[in-house]
């Protein structure tokens, strides 16, 4: 459970950092851009794992949804 929590808590700091890459890629910054898709790209990552985290702490028996 400390995992799963742990993996989000990351997530958060990922999406609240890449805020100010992506406001600036709006009024045309390129390398913020390439930045923004970098974090972006990481936050994918991220986000698949704790999918797969999820999924092995849920118990076998637990009706699917």
């Amino acid at each position: 459970m400390a995992d799963i929590l742990s993996k989000w808590q990351e997530l958060r700091i990922l999406v609240e950092s890449l805020e100010v890459d992506v406001k600036k890629t709006a009024k045309g910054n390129k390398t913020a851009g390439v930045r923004a898709r970098r974090g972006l790209r990481q936050l994918k990552k991220d986000a698949s794992e704790l999918v797969k985290v999820t999924l092995g702490a849920e118990p076998t028996d637990a009706p699917q949804e």
